[in-house]
């Protein structure tokens, strides 16, 4: 998985997304799972993606297990925000 800083303002609602999304750049994504999608079909006006994403930081490993939620505006999906959950 890549970290793209553009691509992720970009898909990111413009009334939650941060001022500033700077990336670690030694974070390394390396194994996405769908745990649950919720609504999201095409007549869908909100939609939900449960996931696991693993990750590496140097000799540290771990998952990130988030609870997303998107909103369809314009046409297309934009990320609202997550929860975490804690490991």
């Amino acid at each position: 998985m890549v970290g793209d800083a553009a691509y992720l303002s970009e898909t990111w609602h413009p009334g939650t997304r941060p001022d500033d999304l700077t990336l670690d750049p030694d974070q390394r994504w390396t194994g996405l799972e769908i745990a649950a999608v919720g609504e999201g079909a095409e007549a869908d006006k909100r939609g939900v993606v449960e996931f696991r994403a693993a990750w590496r930081h140097g000799r540290d490993r771990g998952v990130l297990h988030e609870r997303s939620r998107f909103v369809q505006q314009g046409g297309r999906w934009w990320y609202l925000d997550g929860r975490i959950d804690p490991a």
